[in-house]
């Protein structure tokens, strides 16, 4: 063991680590760093060691080997990092950042190995930050890596979130060091969606979002043209990180209640925290089977998947935190499902179906998915179980002046735009003695939407900030307000239905997105299609009618209470039957050896003429002229890289 060679135990150590005996490679380390203390590598085996050390999950030998390890060779910058993480993981956020800023401190030389690493702490610092909601912090040191490398794009996606979730305006802002087109290029397609009521730009950048960060992950599984399958039940998977206390786990439990069960056997894959409550609970006794996929890779999920023979499964995730769509490229089941969870086409050749509604995506939106489109008579699910507190709270409570008008926008921060806020703002200024009641974030950003009010020449005082509160006491305060001003582009969806159910009418702009006409679906299965305003200026102008016709809000409020057990919006059994008609739909397509293959044709261009064209602004235009920018892009783009003939939005000149 002595005279063992480096090379030859880190062989060995891999060796034994490779094949399922961490704990033995843990113990060579061990033993070999006894015998060889004067070793001019030593510090190196310590790494190595560390790294078998944190697969084993002891967080605190892995702290003690790694300190050790920066002890021997200070200017070694790997473990740095290593600790950084393992200290986080162990709940010392505080010594972990310490040690991360420690290291980005001291890499004052500008060689490729300092980059890499300031690079890669800088990124680990972003991450910590934001997840413990020191947004200021983590923008910051966003910011520095960027300024390093502009062409990181997970760097840039958290870089932009960041800046929307703390409404600095514009969230994608140029500086010295790297331009607006760099960010616009990498922007995740949840924050393009807040961004822009741009579906061309949505479909390309969610094409080349899947391509770059899924690419290909290995052989995906086959199945027969036409099974034989001995049972009449069709077997359903859902996968989703948010079958809990969550907006999607909130619509999704009244559908699991309602499958019939006669005919459809229930799965649920769970990819999400490990956080139980009431609404998980109940969605675990809802469904047939549950089962939780964290621990697994994605090719032993999939492998799970297709041994339950899954027929049809669903992603109820799409592009946000935590998705598992790598397990849908493995394709472990014979139909991929698109539905609920993400605003927009996936812009994959794994997904075969995108649910929505007519208003959603009306007749002649299909060119903007790549999925087939299946249409539900209402598309989105909405709980008639959900709990709400018996305790109403009253306005002076919640800070609100009690005889005021109360315009309210209880969505999140990051939906904030500066002209829907110039809006507001025209609103307010147009009737008297309003105030507007937003779900409020930090302190900071709190008072620079403050800032910005008074900037328009309103009374800052007129912005009162709700507390988070749980969801229960958070719908019994809705009815303190008169009227929900709905936020563009990317408009209430569950909040919507959550204000509808507690009888508050919402106001909305009908764009021309999947994210931006949610809203309209939703009011006009409520029965109030009148709530639905063609352009901007429409909905200012609707709005200060409404402030000052208390007898038409009176029967809004009057209508959606009444429909709450009649509404098409509020049928959660109907919603579910209806699905399972396009459940057997897509089966029979199976069957028939016609399931839809998405186009994917000219998807690259159109990311590309999308990013330019939004730097210009080019989502802000009417539909004809929307599109007509978007041809002559496209034909200018033709000239030297052809489009294929058969494009969604043909360009070449006639």
């Amino acid at each position: 063991m002595k005279h063992l060679s480096v090379v030859d135990l880190f062989t060995e150590a891999q060796r034994l680590d490779g094949a399922a005996q961490p704990q033995q490679a843990a113990d060579l380390y061990k033993v070999w760093i006894a015998r060889n203390p004067g070793s001019q590598l030593l510090h190196a085996v310590y790494f190595n060691y560390a790294v078998v050390l944190s697969r084993l999950g002891d967080k605190a030998g892995t702290i003690n080997v790694l300190r050790e390890c920066i002890r021997m060779k200070p200017d070694f910058y790997p473990p740095y990092i290593n600790l950084g993480r393992a200290l986080e993981d162990s709940g010392q956020l505080g010594t972990a950042i310490t040690e991360w800023l420690a290291l980005v401190n001291s890499l004052g030389v500008v060689n490729g190995d300092a980059v890499k690493h300031k690079l890669m702490v800088l990124q680990q610092l972003g991450r910590v930050l934001e997840g413990v909601h020191r947004d200021t912090a983590a923008e910051d040191v966003l910011r520095q890596s960027l300024e390093i490398n502009q062409n990181q794009g997970d760097v840039i996606q958290h870089y932009i979130a960041l800046r929307q979730r703390q409404c600095k305006w514009p969230a994608i802002e140029a500086t010295e060091y790297f331009d607006a087109l760099a960010l616009i290029r990498h922007i995740s397609p949840l924050s393009l969606a807040n961004h822009a009521d741009d579906p061309i730009h949505q479909l390309g950048r969610a094409y080349r979002y899947g391509r770059d960060s899924i690419g290909i992950p290995g052989i995906p599984m086959t199945h027969p043209p036409v099974p034989a399958r001995a049972r009449a039940k069709l077997r359903v998977g859902y996968v989703s990180s948010d079958l809990r206390e969550h907006a999607v786990g909130f619509g999704m439990t009244g559908v699991l209640e309602q499958h019939d069960r006669s005919k459809f056997e229930v799965f649920a894959y769970y990819c999400g925290i490990k956080r139980h409550d009431p609404t998980q609970a109940r969605i675990m006794q809802a469904v047939d089977h549950w089962l939780e996929i964290n621990g697994l890779t994605d090719e032993q999920a999939a492998m799970k998947i297709a041994e339950d023979k899954i027929d049809i499964l669903v992603d109820l995730n799409g592009y946000t935190k935590d998705a598992r769509t790598k397990v849908f490229a493995l394709r472990p089941a014979p139909i991929a499902v698109n539905w609920f969870g993400f605003p927009g086409t996936m812009g994959t050749p794994y997904h075969h179906y995108i649910v929505a509604d007519g208003h959603i995506i009306p007749e002649g939106s299909e060119i903007y998915f790549t999925e087939k489109v299946m249409r539900l008579p209402c598309y989105q699910p909405n709980d008639r179980k959900r709990a709400v507190s018996p305790r109403r709270p009253s306005r002076t409570e919640e800070g609100l002046p009690e005889n005021a008008f109360v315009f309210c926008c209880l969505n999140g921060m990051q939906k904030l735009t500066p002209e829907i806020f110039q809006a507001w703002m025209a609103i307010l200024k147009q009737t008297s003695g309003s105030v507007l009641w937003l779900l409020g974030h930090t302190d900071d950003t709190r008072e620079r939407i403050k800032q910005a009010a008074e900037r328009a020449g309103v009374n800052p005082g007129r912005i009162v900030f709700a507390e988070k509160k749980p969801n229960p006491d958070h719908l019994a305060r809705y009815p303190l307000a008169d009227l929900f001003l709905d936020t563009f582009p990317y408009g209430a969806h569950t909040t919507a239905a959550d204000s509808m159910w507690m009888g508050v009418p919402i106001l909305t702009i009908a764009g021309r997105g999947f994210a931006a006409r949610v809203c309209t679906s939703l009011i006009n299965a409520a029965g109030l299609p009148e709530m639905v305003c063609p352009s901007m200026e429409a909905y200012v102008e609707r709005a200060v009618q409404l402030a000052g016709d208390r007898a038409a809000l009176d029967a809004a409020r009057q209508k959606l209470m009444a429909g709450r057990e009649t509404s098409l919006l509020f049928d959660t059994e109907a919603l579910t039957r209806n699905l399972e008609l396009l459940y057997r739909q897509m089966w029979t397509d199976y069957e028939a050896a016609a399931l839809p293959v998405p186009d994917l044709k000219n998807l690259d261009v159109y990311c590309e003429a999308g990013a330019a064209l939004s730097v210009q602004g080019v989502a802000a235009l009417p539909d004809a002229a929307y599109m007509a920018r978007y041809r002559q892009e496209l034909s200018r783009q033709h000239q030297t890289y052809p489009i294929l003939a058969d494009a969604r939005i043909w360009c070449e000149p006639r």
